[in-house]
């Protein structure tokens, strides 16, 4: 059995690559992840990321987005229009850039654990 390293896995699925080689693509499109590796054949259609993805997303983006907003209105108190005008934007900027880097960071901590399918030796259930 080879070791599959977590770290290296994640940062692969984060660069949108396979988490195995490294240099297939992951998606096909914005979030579908592709059914297997065109460079080196790895079975990615078991990947359950599911709504993981999205609640990690809004965790960051959340905090980012609710520190920056206190931290204006404590400092300058400007109208709620400024907050609408730069906050609005940013949370839908942050959460569309972060949402494939973590979907594929999630599908590469899948792969080095085994989860989902992912592992060649176990039972056709698992």
């Amino acid at each position: 059995m080879t070791d599959r390293s977590p770290f290296e896995s994640i940062l692969r699925g984060a660069r949108r690559r396979c988490p195995r080689c490294g240099t297939g693509r992951l998606f096909e499109g914005f979030l579908k992840v592709r059914h297997d590796c065109a460079s080196c054949g790895e079975a990615l259609h078991h990947h359950r990321a599911d709504d993981a993805p999205p609640y990690v997303v809004m965790l960051i983006v959340g905090h980012v987005v609710v520190g920056a907003m206190l931290y204006l209105e404590i400092a300058y108190a400007p109208a709620m229009w400024v907050h609408a005008a730069i906050f609005l934007p940013l949370t839908v900027a942050m959460s569309l850039l972060l949402l494939e880097p973590t979907k594929g960071a999630l599908v590469g901590l899948q792969w080095a654990n085994r989860m989902h399918g992912f592992d060649p030796n176990a039972g056709p259930n698992t």
